[in-house]
């Protein structure tokens, strides 16, 4: 246990000693004053002066652990002596006592609670202050030091990040004075994976919360089970045309560059332009709901059936669907066809689009990314990258485990969704025109299917790649496996190939094995300009984007969250209608009022209650019910019941 003190156990440290020393002090109630102390040797003893209690330690010759020579554990001062304030409450031993409580980064652990947790565990009364500095240590012990110690140890952690994950790739750029500019980091494993993806790439950018601040740029694409798969994080200090190019070209290096490939995002004028220098010969498609905020700002206007006309209109898989959609929208809402056709038709509707974007129309998957990781954004720049690999470690186990245990030779979104589809196929009808086309009846519409094309005129089944309602009707009525007709993005073998990489654990720093240039390496932080008062942690909402209220899972009440909620909670919800009186409190209203009263404040038998006879009810209700036992009971006195008359 960290608070026992015996004799020939050997610490660490001096500070390993001294923390055992001032844990065990607050827990058995003393206090204690060092003595003597130099570089060999220490001697404590309780600050009452008739108190035998005492502790040598000596250093270990060459080494920097420290044994206890000596221990008189007795204590001969009066009890009385013992007080809740102890001197040896300091806030870096208050930091050792709680830092264990923040090994979750979003963990919430106010002063105020680190007060009422070391009042608990170790009956001491500590001040605001301490409370606050103790919590501000713990968070530099389990962050890998200060902000500033932080970028210094960053060198170090990418290249055991590098020697444990071969493969990755790893950037980092710095500028005159060895100072912080740019970060990469590819995973090997998110490399390997990305072959098996659906060439569709989502990017966004977010702003890092900690005291040098700085923008966390995200690229991340869909699994076969539409699951996010992470695929690169950069780090640099704003949104803005030399980081985003910076970014996107090192993208470009590691996951390369084909003619089908797509890139999604927001309509930052900086993205727009990095990505037609780095990508070249990539399509630029554009985030609808990004695109809908702003058509909305632009117009003035939260007419919700402008947002479902535009939504329809740019997920609408053929022109003449679109083009009925589009109609209706810009008859809503005039000067709206000017403004989308001035954005490009192709870069936001996916009838338009001269690639497959297949279901990713908006950066949903980067924004979850990004709302993934919003405590861990607090952290400083070492702490933080160790804690994306963290989650990308967890994450590839979790889905590897999940994909090898599939049966099925789809993933399991995939199959789900079929099997939907099926169930709608039931009800349409299939005439054959010849071996490998066929009209489809459903409902109303009639759809052509040519299995030797792969196409239907809905156009789901060639932009998508997956069986379409109309094919998997075709499917019903022929000897066509509908797993053939899926693409292999889909199947369950790419699934398990795109988590066959494994991220490996980094160890503890203190058993990193860094060579001379880059141990010796000075990494600075940047140069932020720093701004009076706290720093803002919540971001400033987007143009056009409504924001949402938060609710409280504790007492459901709104403008709060569980971790601030102070409302108190009912031990149990009283159904609607008048509130019980407890006997005592009916039996002295009953005495106010000048009525026969029980002898006893006991709770009169339900016997009594149920034989009371039925004009026990208010006399003015035109009809009385019978009351239940408890009710009767406490009304009995106050309509002028005696015990006699029950």
């Amino acid at each position: 246990m960290l608070g026992d003190i015996e004799e020939n156990r050997v610490f660490r440290s001096k500070k390993e000693l001294m923390t055992c020393l001032s844990i065990m002090s607050m827990r058995k109630k003393f206090q204690y004053k060092v003595f003597k102390s130099n570089t060999s040797f220490i001697v404590v003893r309780c600050v009452h002066p008739s108190c035998s209690w005492r502790v040598r330690a000596n250093k270990l010759i060459e080494s920097e652990y420290w044994m206890v020579t000596k221990h008189v554990n007795k204590h001969t001062c009066p009890t009385d002596f013992k007080t809740t304030r102890r001197r040896q409450a300091t806030s870096w031993v208050v930091g050792e006592c709680i830092k264990r409580r923040f090994i979750n980064p979003g963990r919430v652990f106010r002063p105020r609670d680190v007060m009422d947790d070391m009042k608990q565990r170790y009956g001491v009364e500590l001040s605001y202050s301490v409370a606050w500095r103790g919590r501000e240590c713990a968070y530099e012990n389990l962050r890998l030091g200060t902000p500033e110690q932080s970028y210094n140890l960053l060198p170090g952690y990418l290249h055991m990040l590098m020697q444990t994950n071969p493969g990755s790739v790893v950037n980092l750029e710095v500028t005159d004075g060895n100072k912080f500019q740019y970060l990469f980091i590819a995973f090997a494993a998110s490399i390997q994976g990305f072959s098996y993806c659906r060439p569709v790439i989502s990017i966004d950018a977010t702003h890092l919360k900690g005291k040098y601040r700085g923008v966390l740029f995200t690229a991340v694409c869909h699994d076969a089970n539409q699951q996010i798969f992470p695929l690169a994080i950069g780090v640099g200090d704003s949104e803005n045309d030399a980081a985003w190019t910076w970014f996107l070209k090192r993208v470009k290096d590691v996951f390369g560059e084909n003619p089908a490939l797509v890139i999604v995002s927001d309509r930052h004028r900086s993205i727009r332009s990095a990505v037609e220098e780095a990508f070249p010969r990539a399509f630029h498609g554009i985030c609808i709901y990004h695109l809908l905020n702003n058509l909305k700002t632009k117009f003035k206007s939260k007419n919700k059936e402008l947002e479902q006309h535009y939504i329809a209109a740019a997920k609408a898989y053929n022109l003449q669907e679109f083009h009925v959609l589009f109609y209706t929208l810009c008859s809503a809402v005039p000067g709206a066809k000017e403004y989308l056709e001035s954005v490009g038709l192709d870069r936001w509707t996916r009838s338009h689009a001269p690639c497959r974007r297949y279901n990713i129309m908006t950066t949903n998957i980067s924004e979850s990314f990004n709302a993934v990781l919003v405590k861990v954004r607090e952290l400083p720049i070492t702490a933080f990258v160790n804690e994306v690999r963290l989650l990308c470690q967890r994450w590839f186990q979790q889905r590897r485990t999940k994909a090898n245990g599939c049966s099925s030779r789809m993933s399991t979104d995939v199959e789900n969704k079929l099997e939907q589809r099926r169930d709608r196929a039931q009800t349409m009808d299939v005439i054959c025109a010849d071996q490998y086309t066929f009209d489809v009846v459903d409902g109303d519409r009639n759809y052509c299917v040519d299995m030797a094309l792969w196409t239907c005129t809905c156009r789901k089944f060639q932009l998508d790649q997956l069986p379409c309602d109309h094919v998997l009707a075709v499917v019903r009525k022929t000897q066509y496996d509908p797993y053939d007709l899926c693409s292999l993005y889909y199947t369950r073998e790419f699934w398990c190939e795109t988590y066959r990489g494994v991220i490996q654990p980094i160890p503890h720093i203190s058993s990193w094995v860094v060579p001379p240039p880059i141990s010796t390496f000075q990494l600075n932080p940047p140069d932020v300009r720093t701004v009076a008062g706290r720093r803002r942690k919540r971001r400033l909402p987007s143009m056009g984007e409504e924001l949402t209220t938060p609710k409280c899972s504790r007492c459901k009440g709104k403008g709060h969250n569980r971790a601030t909620c102070q409302n108190p909670i009912a031990l149990r919800q009283s159904e609607p209608g008048p509130s019980l009186v407890s006997p005592i409190a009916g039996a002295s209203s009953a005495t106010e009022l000048g009525h026969q009263t029980y002898p006893s404040p006991s709770m009169p038998p339900p016997v009594a209650a149920a034989t009371a006879p039925p004009d026990v009810g208010h006399p003015t209700d035109p009809s009385p019910t019978m009351p239940s036992p408890i009710a009767a009971a406490t009304a009995g006195p106050h309509f002028g019941q005696t015990l006699a008359d029950s």
